[in-house]
């Protein structure tokens, strides 16, 4: 039985972005159908959707509109088409908070880019991408708000990571450089939205993609790499 390839998938994401979970569930679904072939490590950086924004958020079918330039309907429209698209990558955008819902919000994610980037680095990747679902859910599913360092602490803490450490990373002069660092490589590799995957170091995905099409993407750098190789 031959070994499985390693492979790096380098992912540029927001927890702000609907369309970022819906392909990180496709991504999991491709790597599923290629267990055994492969060995990946998934790692996410830094990309601020909206990095100008307030502390005190903006209402999401608001910020679409004004953004996008979109109708109420239109941005109505959207989020039908994003729930359709969460529904078969196996995620709901529902609320599941307590009581009533509270409307979905847009929030600064430079705090929990730091506390993504302090994670990868103090943690490793495993650790990291369970705190990139939970940011996810607490974001879209709760609707808490990612931008307040007390929420993300809380939901650091959720999965197993020091609270204490989360609050210093959030205020670290040295991991705020490294967002920064992490925002300028997307720039240097020309990625302008997000989701984008990084297959390897050479070969760049947009956007959330069906799982055969990671699968077949991922396949394809393997060839190309074993070729050179010979």
């Amino acid at each position: 039985m031959s070994t499985p390839a390693k492979v790096t998938l380098d992912i540029w994401s927001d927890v702000m972005c609907p369309w970022c979970v819906i392909g990180l569930n496709q991504l999991d679904k491709a790597l599923a159908g290629l267990a055994g072939e492969v060995d990946a490590t998934v790692r996410f950086h830094p990309f601020e959707l909206n990095p100008d924004m307030g502390e005190e958020g903006e209402e999401q079918a608001a910020h679409i509109q004004r953004k996008y330039g979109r109708s109420a309907g239109q941005s109505a429209g959207v989020r039908d088409t994003l729930k359709q698209a969460g529904a078969r990558a196996g995620y709901s955008f529902d609320y599941t908070g307590a009581g009533e819902a509270p409307p979905p919000m847009m929030w600064n994610t430079r705090l929990a880019h730091r506390l993504l980037t302090w994670t990868l680095r103090d943690f490793g990747p495993e650790n990291q991408v369970e705190l990139k679902r939970a940011l996810f859910d607490a974001h879209f599913q709760a609707r808490r708000n990612v931008a307040d360092p007390e929420v993300l602490a809380d939901v650091a803490e959720s999965v197993g990571l020091p609270r204490i450490g989360a609050l210093e990373a959030m205020i670290d002069a040295e991991i705020d450089a490294s967002v920064i660092a992490g925002e300028r490589q997307a720039w240097d590799l020309n990625v302008s939205g997000v989701p984008a995957v990084l297959i390897n170091g050479k070969l760049i995905v947009p956007g959330a993609q069906e799982p055969e099409v990671y699968a077949d993407l991922i396949r394809k750098v393997l060839v190309r790499e074993a070729a050179v190789q010979l």
